[in-house]
């Protein structure tokens, strides 16, 4: 699973916060074992690393396996996004993130049952 997000108030949208603590109470607790990327965007310089924080310590909490390299912070956004398409117009944003799901490929992978 690959969460995209913003940051609201130095940490999660309630409304994701919302869905994770929801779906965490069903039983087989559905994020256990499972291997999780983070990605956060913000018209700040951090790029929403505070949201970042506070989603790990909650997938630990739940089990998951999150990604801890590379990191995708993207810091001023409106300055990288076209805010007609929503398309990522920034180069280096944009072999970040493809390195990011690289890695996550090869994360995903080292995780999965052998056999």
């Amino acid at each position: 699973m690959i969460f995209v997000t913003p940051e609201y108030n130095f940490s999660i949208p309630g409304g994701l916060k919302n869905a994770i603590d929801w779906v965490s109470r069903l039983p087989n607790q559905p994020f256990a074992g499972k291997p999780i990327a983070l990605q956060s965007a913000s018209p700040g310089p951090l790029g929403g690393g505070r949201v970042q924080y506070d989603l790990r310590r909650a997938m630990v909490f739940l089990d998951a396996f999150v990604l801890n390299k590379p990191e995708i912070f993207i810091g001023s956004c409106a300055s990288k996004i076209d805010e007609k398409t929503g398309d990522i117009k920034d180069e280096t944003t944009r072999n970040f993130i493809k390195q990011q799901l690289v890695a996550f490929a090869t994360f995903i992978a080292r995780l999965a049952p052998k056999g």
